[in-house]
């Protein structure tokens, strides 16, 4: 059997007593050791999404969807809470007789054209890789629940193009979709009427994007022909908000 090292100045005693760190100090070290190997693991996958370097395109692919629905996950549990205009829209949905729970809110992938969008079969839809901000998630957000307390409340037919007009014209002027920095960003900017320009043109767009709708043209007939109506109803605010 082989015998326990000694120390050559003190005959007897162990090696160990003398050269060997004490337990705590080897426990200390290997749990930064692994704290520090975690941290560089962190780091080289971040890098990896950063640059794409070492994964597939599918592999960089699914994680950016992860970081997008995660973002847009922790930004929605936010806006529920703190956001004026959400907390104002989920009280009149609930007043209107339908309450909209934050479960009914998925994020999703979507192509790049869209940000969000309401089922009335499945709830709303938030476009996780179609957010430029937060804010640009909460004007989403309330765009889409305006749609939802039109379809409570006024039972609107998504097959017609006049229904459909009036919804994207409220929701479009309630919702802050159409606040002059959001118009500045797209390019469009005027002195004047701006707020009523960008109304149109975004409920045009919309409309002409209706399996129902033949064309351009169906759609902006639809929108002009409920335009004055459906823009200065506000309900369930009190006024425009710009």
């Amino acid at each position: 059997m082989a015998q326990p090292e000694t120390d050559s100045t003190h005959p007897g005693a162990p090696a160990a007593s003398i050269n060997s760190p004490h337990p705590t100090e080897q426990l200390n070290t290997s749990e930064k050791e692994k704290a520090e190997q975690k941290a560089f693991s962190q780091w080289r996958r971040n890098l990896s999404l950063i640059t794409g370097l070492g994964l597939t395109p599918e592999e960089f692919q699914a994680e950016v969807e992860k970081a997008d629905r995660k973002q847009c996950e922790l930004r929605k549990e936010q806006l529920i809470k703190s956001s004026p205009g959400v907390r104002f829209m989920m009280n009149n949905l609930a007043k209107a007789g339908c309450p909209l729970a934050k479960n009914m809110f998925d994020c999703g992938v979507c192509d790049m054209t869209k940000s969000g969008g309401f089922s009335k079969d499945h709830g709303i839809l938030l476009c996780q890789n179609g957010f430029f901000s937060k804010k640009h998630q909460e004007h989403t957000m309330i765009h889409e629940m305006i749609h939802m307390y039109d379809h409570c409340v006024f039972n609107v037919d998504w097959s017609n193009l006049r229904h459909h007009a009036c919804s994207e014209v409220r929701a479009a002027s309630l919702s802050g979709d159409c606040t002059w920095t959001r118009e500045v960003r797209r390019g469009f900017y005027a002195f004047t009427k701006q707020h009523q320009e960008c109304v149109k043109r975004r409920a045009i767009l919309s409309v002409q994007a209706n399996p129902s709708c033949p064309s351009r043209d169906a759609a902006e007939k639809a929108v002009n022909a409920v335009f004055e109506s459906c823009y200065n109803d506000t309900r369930p605010f009190e006024e425009v908000q710009i």
